[in-house]
């Protein structure tokens, strides 16, 4: 067998010539673009020429605001073959709260010193209002359209090592600002080579990649771009706006191109499960799909059975689910399900949960948490309580991670590294434990609600309010404040005015009668007031910190 590449720019080199394997991207204007490898790798090598032309030299940042797909990776790969470290970060052309925006895009272009920012015109506006930001007056801003046109100039391409920086993966932000993972390549290499390898997904020369997931978050970075590059897998790309307008694209796509291998997040199953009827079924064939991932986000079991159901006259098989557990700090995965197995869901007693164990059950009102499998080769997994030590078989602990896919911290720095990287191990700030060996996720350390003395994990009540008709699901927020030296419950969901005054009663006997908890307050917010990331995942802390401040936006009480 031949040897992996050492480095994403190796790979690129080495990825076989002709039209027949590349990449297939859907614009946001609905036309399809074909590039194939040679394609691909003459354009990153012009993209180099012209970003050296601005002065720039290896191991500089160069940040990335690009909405679309082909436009993203022809730049990011231009960048690597430069030496130049990219920077991905989430595109908006236009939305409410612009001045947060630019704040955030300030922030990851200050904390990664980006001598230059790559964008599209439609977008460029309000990535120009970033030179009116001190120190950044003079900050070169390229759009796509005109940044790249013409002959390239000359340029020799530098040497990229295992050892240099691949890019920089600046977190979600759901507990704090953004910080930047640095990924090298070696670590790249090694994560990716164990997650489509032998032991991961098992990667053939007939798998096809469909995704519509966002370029720049590590699954649909590492798993769609840079992975499969890696690898030599042909890929499938929608744009995410284009999946959340119209859900069943993704399938669409699957059956058109007879896609192998798709990942989401639970959200989007439940959504495309939901959207789907009768006559989209009818047209879609599902049989294909040997691996239809699920991670980034809480999996919840009745969300993937619902879907294994739903598709089944579609041809989905039900074994092809592979729950997983990552994350940028690792480079992306750390768990995998195994493959072609039916999905494993642990049935746990809810009291005993709230004291940290995960009992078996088989009561009606069990608990159901899915497997996320086993480590990769090479790689190790501990679950240790508040003291460091190891606890034992079903005991909830922090989730600590080790082996070469684990990077060596955040970019310049050293107080959030030290807290997260120690001796080696990863302390993910995840909870979860061990049963037959496999990993179970039960929740952030932070985010754990602590009342009477027992443990409750948010989504577990997310997901319960979640549940009541006017509630937009997928958007309710649970956090604890303290009052009087009182630990109190508090739950923010959105949903429409008219409606407020049923939810909060609603809600408050939902988390009663199935938890036994009173909210001390149940907020009614507007559509679009809950924080979330880039990423659409939930930000407690910050929807915790506006409802103390008085700045989340609830319908009135009268209403």
């Amino acid at each position: 067998m031949t040897a992996y590449p050492s480095t994403l720019v190796e790979a690129l080199d080495r990825l076989p010539g002709g039209e027949a394997r590349g990449f297939r991207f859907y614009g946001a204007d609905r036309q399809e673009r074909y590039f194939p490898y040679e394609a691909m790798r003459a354009e990153a090598h012009r993209r180099a020429a012209f970003l050296a032309a601005l002065g720039m030299r290896k191991g500089d940042c160069v940040a990335l605001v690009l909405p679309e797909n082909h436009e993203f990776v022809l730049s990011f790969l231009g960048a690597s073959v430069g030496g130049f470290v990219p920077v991905p970060i989430f595109p908006r052309a236009s939305f409410k709260g612009a001045d947060q925006y630019v704040d955030t895009l300030e922030h990851i272009v200050k904390a990664s010193h980006a001598k230059a920012v790559i964008c599209m015109q439609q977008n460029r506006d309000i990535v120009d209002q970033l030179r009116g930001r001190e120190g950044l007056e003079a900050l070169p801003i390229l759009d796509t359209e005109t940044g790249f046109t013409g002959q390239a100039p000359p340029f020799a391409p530098p040497v990229v090592t295992p050892d240099d920086l691949c890019f920089l993966q600046f977190t979600s932000g759901s507990t704090n600002r953004p910080k930047g993972v640095m990924v090298k390549h070696h670590n790249l290499v090694a994560n990716t080579t164990s997650f489509l390898g032998p032991h991961g997904l098992a990667r053939t020369p007939d798998d096809v990649g469909v995704s519509w997931l966002p370029l720049f978050h590590d699954m649909g970075l590492i798993g769609f771009v840079l992975g499969t590059l890696i690898v030599d897998l042909p890929v499938v790309l929608l744009p995410t706006p284009t999946f959340a307008r119209m859900p069943r694209m993704w399938l669409e796509l699957i059956t058109k191109h007879r896609g192998t291998i798709t990942y989401a997040p639970n959200f989007a199953y439940q959504l495309v499960t939901k959207r789907c009827n009768e006559k989209d079924l009818a047209a879609l064939d599902l049989s294909s799909l040997r691996v239809a991932g699920c991670g980034a986000e809480p999996i919840r079991a009745r969300t993937l059975i619902e879907f294994a159901e739903k598709f089944r006259p579609a041809g989905f098989k039900s074994n092809a689910l592979l729950p997983s557990y990552g994350m940028a700090e690792s480079c992306l995965a750390i768990t995998f399900h195994q493959r072609s197995t039916e999905m494993i869901v642990d049935r746990v007693d809810g009291a005993a949960m709230k004291s940290g164990r995960a009992t078996p059950s088989t009561a009606a009102d069990a608990l159901e948490l899915v497997s996320c499998g086993v480590p990769f080769p090479g790689h190790e997994l501990a679950i240790v309580d508040e003291s460091g030590q190891p606890v034992g078989e079903r005991v909830v602990g922090q989730i600590l991670s080790k082996g070469p896919s684990v990077t060596e911290g955040y970019f310049e720095n050293p107080e959030a590294s030290a807290e997260s990287f120690k001796n080696g191990w990863l302390w993910t700030g995840d909870l979860g434990y061990v049963a037959d060996g496999n990993v179970y996720i039960c929740g952030r350390v932070k985010d754990l609600i602590i009342l009477n003395g027992a443990n409750h994990y948010p989504q577990d009540l997310e997901w319960a309010v979640g549940e009541i008709e006017g509630v937009r699901r997928g958007n309710v927020v649970a956090f604890s404040v303290m009052k009087d030296g009182v630990e109190q419950l508090v739950i923010a969901a959105e949903g429409n005015s008219g409606d407020a005054a049923r939810l909060r009663t609603e809600i408050a006997e939902a988390i009663q009668k199935s938890f036994g908890l009173t909210p001390a307050h149940v907020a009614i917010c507007a559509v679009g007031a809950l924080p979330k990331t880039s990423s659409g995942k939930a930000q407690r802390r910050k929807t915790r910190a506006m409802w103390e401040s008085g700045e989340l936006e609830e319908h009135p009480v009268s209403a």
